[in-house]
């Protein structure tokens, strides 16, 4: 799916919302409301009086790692974003160049550092079995990529002391160029993170959640509003090319699944904050739309044809035209609300990316007395 609108330059946000002006906090960011294809503007403060009593919010509890540190490869200076921890205790891992402004650059493609594909082509970026030396003595042996399909992301071989304790030391947050400058970990943890006992995270922030406050949390609750956590460790995202993600490990407890199948058995609506939420929880529910404790590794991709089978609307940050996560927004709310949300949006001049505005994506309205819009108090 790619929308046909063009989201101009100026439209990233290049800093957190708090920092944008005195007296503001993470929640000073704007709600567009697509309700199929009626669309409202709002401030996301007003949150609370859009939903309702029994509306349940899935949360993904994941932290943000600083997965992004400084390396080399030979005499070449690179950057390498940590991805995923394989079962076998190998990374997934992409090797980027530093672009000398603060960020990075996908690695272009060359013969000589470049190996060999099956059929007689070459793989771009990085050559198998080069080895990037990393502060306080880790080395990584990049062996093979992570897909037939990409040599974006590559299953690279660790030795030397705990990748985790190099990143706690001397990681810092992935960063884009859309961004104006670094910002502290604490600016990419959400209000619902809570830290992995092994120590695991999220390469990338599961930003939908970042404009949540304590004290919205708690005009939620008030309201009626349920909430139900999950975890679900982002990978790297493809910032040049959209593809679809990878597999990612995920965990629904019981408790949450029970909570979400009540939800839904009482008429109230199950809106995941996220697509991670939604990777998380459709891929725990059954053909027949029951959520059933699971964890493990997911390679669910939600697309219209597959459809959703539980979530009935979704919070999400505003995405890249060409972002395969569309995809999952035309699953939940049909091609017809996603393009007529995404026109508004740039018309409003919207802000796009991590720390930008957000969209809540719902059905059509209907006069149905259990599935009422959320608007009265």
């Amino acid at each position: 799916m790619t929308l046909a609108v063009r989201v101009p330059r100026e439209l990233s946000a290049r800093v957190p919302a708090e920092q944008r002006g005195p007296g503001l906090d993470r929640d000073a960011v704007r709600l567009l409301v697509s309700h199929g294809t009626e669309v409202s503007h709002h401030a996301f403060r007003e949150l609370p009086r859009l939903l309702r009593a029994g509306d349940l919010l899935v949360v993904n509890t994941s932290p943000t790692l600083a997965a992004a540190v400084d390396g080399r490869m030979g005499h070449a200076r690179v950057v390498v974003h940590f991805s995923t921890l394989g079962d076998d205790g190998r990374w997934a891992v992409e090797v980027r160049d530093p672009d000398g402004a603060g960020t990075t650059r996908a690695r272009k493609s060359s013969r000589a550092r470049s190996a060999p594909r099956k059929g007689g082509g070459r793989r771009a970026g990085v050559p198998a079995d080069a080895e990037v030396v990393l502060p306080g003595g880790v080395r990584l042996v990049l062996e093979e990529p992570l897909s037939a399909r990409s040599a974006r992301l590559w299953w690279a071989r660790v030795s030397g002391p705990s990748v985790l304790g190099m990143l706690r030391v001397h990681g810092r947050p992935i960063r884009y160029s859309y961004t104006e400058r670094d910002q502290p970990l604490s600016v990419y943890q959400t209000v619902f993170a809570v830290p992995s006992a092994d120590g695991s995270g999220s390469a990338e922030m599961p930003s939908a959640a970042r404009p949540f406050t304590e004290r919205l949390v708690a005009r939620l609750v008030s309201r009626g509003v349920l909430f139900a956590p999950v975890v679900l460790h982002t990978g790297v995202a493809s910032a040049e090319a959209h593809e679809p993600p990878y597999p990612e490990r995920f965990s629904v407890p019981g408790a949450s699944a029970r909570l979400i199948n009540g939800v839904r058995a009482g008429g109230g609506r199950v809106i995941a904050v996220g697509t991670t939420a939604v990777r998380a929880v459709e891929s725990a529910a059954g053909p027949d739309g029951v959520v059933r404790a699971a964890s493990g590794w997911t390679d669910l991709v939600v697309t219209p044809e597959r459809g959703v089978r539980v979530v009935d609307g979704l919070l999400t940050g505003l995405h890249e035209p060409e972002a395969s996560h569309l995809l999952m927004l035309e699953a939940v709310a049909g091609r017809a609300a996603v393009d007529r949300g995404y026109e508004e949006a740039v018309r409003g001049h919207y802000l796009w990316h991590e720390f930008g505005d957000v969209h809540l994506v719902l059905p059509a309205k209907t006069t149905h007395p259990e599935r009422c819009d959320g608007n009265q108090e």
